[in-house]
């Protein structure tokens, strides 16, 4: 028994390792070959790799004009399947690739899939080298490449476990916010109040996303200092309401003052402190208050995360004691089911995943899930606590040997206080290239409030969100 085991073993051993031939080894006629399909996204991937724009590799409508009439691999990507397999199969480890001479003859399109073979013709003692016949055929038997290739053959036997290459998640930066503004422009255009619009991202933002029919901005400021923005920028506002007043404070007043006239449904928030901007939005008296606690929702677009991840509260509540956190759950359980996700799954996140008396943040996770249970807590899935990485990570939450209907795939992650929220959201901008859009919630009217360092895509998608939160409000209100 042992025996047959060692032996199944050093099979599985064998199949993954790549094992050369040596030079004395390899005999003219000897062949290797492989096949590969063409897809999409490995035309994509030769582009970023390569530097190749070609609009006949990546432009499907100008390449039905062009002779071949539809996209087509670069003609290297062809080449290199021959490097690959002189590099993993014939002679395989060690090999140096000195020479190559390609003909080509037909386009390699999407689907099609090429065997490439490569054959051994000439040997040379001196230099250890070898010369291979090469051919790329598609599934048709149509020979796309042709050529030979000079290479030096390793002198000595390697063999070498075989490389696991990482699995690529490609997708166009920002796609998932430019699918929400997608389904945010074949709406009703939102009536916006920009609150101090004096500098150029909070200006160009709100005219951009006028341009794509998500708001109806009505620029609320020093009406000289936004003129003077717009001719600074290039920005044409000739067709927004200025509504002038004399400072920042007096922007945010009058913005509040709109909303309760009924003149505008959505604030974003401009060139002024989030504290000042706030302030008499959040007033007892005069405000947008409403029975439940405000509390600011990112919504990040990660490259190679294959959904949104909504971040709450990493602005507004410093350290919310449990029945803000109550609302702040509710929050962003509403936004995330306003742009579609039926069902969102909420991590409370600490930094365990056991209940710890000494670490509170574990019990209001604890109290959280199971106010949910009770339904004092309605739309969502929510579980915690949680610790960011099985949060988000099957692998995490699997080698912990946590059974959960949220680990591994939250939606929302809820911080424990704001400096830990704020922290990953940046973190994930900075170090991971994401994107983010911010609204508060739980107010009359929903509320964009990007960072000032926030790009105009950015603002953009925060404006989707907004119109996004704004329909399915009044639906609900129908």
């Amino acid at each position: 028994m042992g025996t047959t085991l060692n032996k199944a073993r050093a099979m599985d051993q064998k199949t993954d390792c790549l094992e050369n031939k040596t030079f004395d080894e390899i005999k003219v006629g000897q062949s290797a070959q492989i096949t590969r399909t063409l897809a999409r996204r490995d035309i994509e991937l030769f582009a970023v790799v390569s530097g190749d724009r070609n609009p006949i590799v990546l432009d499907a409508e100008f390449a039905k004009t062009d002779m071949f009439g539809s996209t087509v691999a670069n003609g290297m990507w062809g080449g290199s399947l021959i490097v690959a397999v002189l590099g993993t199969k014939l002679p395989g480890p060690g090999t140096i690739l000195i020479d190559e001479s390609l003909d080509f003859h037909a386009p390699i399109r999407i689907g099609d899939a090429v065997t490439v073979k490569v054959t051994v013709s000439k040997k040379a003692a001196k230099g250890n080298h070898i010369t291979f016949d090469c051919l790329c055929t598609n599934q048709h038997g149509i020979t796309v490449i042709d050529g030979e290739a000079r290479v030096i053959a390793p002198k000595e036997k390697i063999s070498r476990p075989e490389v696991r290459l990482p699995e690529v998640v490609f997708e166009e930066r920002s796609a998932k916010f430019r699918r929400l503004i997608d389904i945010a422009d074949d709406l009703e255009p939102v009536a916006m109040a920009v609150v101090h619009p004096v500098e150029k991202t909070t200006l160009e933002g709100a005219v951009v996303a006028a341009k794509r029919n998500l708001i109806v901005p009505i620029l609320v400021g020093p009406e000289d200092k936004i003129r003077a923005t717009a001719r600074a920028s290039a920005a044409d506002i000739s067709k927004f309401e200025i509504v002038d007043v004399p400072h920042s404070h007096a922007a945010a007043e009058k913005s509040v003052e709109l909303v309760h006239a009924g003149r505008v449904a959505a604030l974003m928030k401009g060139a002024l402190h989030t504290d000042e901007f706030m302030h008499p939005i959040v007033s007892r008296s005069t405000g947008l208050r409403t029975e439940r606690r405000m509390s600011h929702v990112f919504v990040m677009d990660i490259p190679n995360v294959a959904r949104p991840l909504f971040i709450s509260d990493a602005a507004l509540n410093i350290a919310p004691d449990l029945a803000t956190k109550k609302d702040i759950v509710q929050n962003a359980i509403d936004l995330a089911r306003s742009i579609g996700i039926d069902l969102p799954k909420v991590a409370i996140l600490s930094a365990v995943e056991s209940i710890l008396p000494h670490i509170p943040s574990t019990i209001e996770a604890a109290a959280l899930s199971g106010m949910a249970r009770r339904g004092q807590i309605a739309g969502g899935i929510v579980d915690g606590p949680l610790a960011f990485d099985n949060a988000i990570s099957h692998e995490a939450a699997r080698a912990k040997g946590i059974v959960s209907d949220v680990a591994g795939k939250a939606d929302i992650l809820i911080v424990p206080a704001l400096e830990a929220g704020n922290m990953i959201a940046k973190q994930l901008v900075y170090l991971s290239d994401a994107q983010a859009a911010g609204v508060v919630m739980g107010a009359r009217v929903p509320i964009v409030l990007t960072s000032r360092a926030g790009s105009i895509e950015n603002r953009l998608a925060s404006c989707a969100v907004a119109a996004l939160v704004h329909h399915t409000t009044i639906e609900a209100l129908q």
